[in-house]
């Protein structure tokens, strides 16, 4: 079977600092150093910055980062960690509600790469967790820094939530109807 060559988009540049929060299960911890070796490598390249928590497994990633979109001040999240088939559904309840809490979150605009991966064995787990090899902790960097680029071209400077002060306005003088 013949490689296919993979696109890759050119890393973007930001005119005012960014700062991702990188969220990771090490319940694999050789792979999911790996991942987050990738993913800061990638976060430093841009010019951006990164924090870093650890969750006991795939299933907390969502609920922290939904935690620290709340709590903080990060303009994205990196997902990391590894899914490894088992011998129970365990593994589809694990890939499928990490996966769907993850698009949830990005559908109310939240910039996340789900660097999660999901493998057969461990094999696969080691290639694509390695920064020399596939390197899908970095492209989950690049994702959310792809997603904060577009976010920052279309979006507003305030990630506020309700009324608009009056000064946002345009108000004219005298446009309305005058009582005598």
């Amino acid at each position: 079977m013949a490689s296919i060559e993979h696109h890759v988009l050119d890393r973007p540049s930001f005119d005012t600092p960014v700062k991702l929060l990188i969220v990771v299960s090490p319940y694999y911890k050789q792979i999911a150093d790996n991942l987050v070796a990738g993913a800061k490598a990638e976060i430093e390249a841009a010019g951006a910055t990164w924090d870093l928590v650890e969750m006991p497994g795939a299933l907390e990633i969502p609920t922290a980062i939904g935690i620290a979109e709340r709590m903080s001040n990060f303009d994205g999240y990196v997902a990391l960690g590894c899914v490894i088939r088992g011998e129970t559904t365990h593994y589809e309840t694990v890939c499928n509600d990490s996966s769907r809490a993850l698009q949830l979150l990005g559908l109310q605009g939240l910039c996340i790469g789900n660097g999660i991966l999901t493998v057969e064995n461990t094999g696969q787990a080691e290639v694509r967790a390695d920064p020399a090899m596939q390197n899908k902790g970095g492209g989950a960097a690049a994702a959310a820094l792809h997603l904060i680029a577009l976010s920052r071209k279309w979006g507003r400077s305030s990630k506020g939530v309700g009324f608009k002060p009056a000064s946002e306005y345009q108000l004219a003088e005298n446009t309305g109807p005058s009582i005598a």
